[in-house]
């Protein structure tokens, strides 16, 4: 069946969750520019360390929570060096959005909540990123962060979550010795 009129003229138009995206950053995103980034970030975000000493639990939505962990620490890095990260971070978020896109597809979403589950997922990455910068500046508590967003609340033993702690800060620091350029060809520490 064809897809009503008006929601394919949203999509002739670009009226999308990417197209939004694209308007707010100003169309400055190429997502496949971002792609050996992504493909590293998602890569580190599935390193088994993580779901064994870490305690993650390694189901669908640990895997996400994992890769927002992750992810947010590369966005932090990128904002960190505004204005020259403002283009990756466009490009590296539009990818996020397409991957989740066909994520939800995957599982078997209809196109009438896709866009909508993808929006939470993105409110979802932007609260993570402003916990976890507040955590790594020690403007907040980032094992209550680590807690309440990657375990959904339910606290593992004490040294899983140092785990993930301590290595997501090293990798927030190891960042910093790395260039954008090389981020961008997924060149992560």
């Amino acid at each position: 069946m064809p897809p009503e009129p008006a929601r394919q003229a949203r999509r002739d138009t670009g009226w999308t969750h990417l197209g939004w995206w694209q308007r707010i950053t100003g169309g400055r995103g190429d997502q496949q520019a971002a792609l050996p980034l992504y493909d590293a970030v998602v890569a580190r975000a599935r390193q088994p360390h993580w779901y064994l000493a870490g305690h993650v639990p390694d189901t669908l939505d640990g895997r996400f929570d994992m890769v927002a962990a992750v992810l947010s620490m590369v966005l932090l890095r990128l904002e960190a060096e505004e204005p020259a990260g403002a283009t990756p971070t466009a490009q590296l978020t539009e990818r996020f959005i397409e991957d989740m896109d066909a994520q939800v597809r995957q599982i078997g979403f209809g196109d009438m909540v896709v866009g909508k589950h993808v929006g939470r997922m993105m409110g979802m990455l932007g609260g993570r990123l402003g916990a976890y910068r507040d955590g790594l500046a020690g403007a907040g508590d980032m094992d209550a962060a680590l807690v309440r967003n990657l375990y959904r609340g339910e606290a593992p033993p004490a040294d899983a979550v140092a785990h993930v702690r301590d290595g997501l800060a090293a990798l927030r620091r190891a960042l910093d010795e790395v260039s954008i350029d090389a981020m961008m060809r997924g060149e992560l520490p």
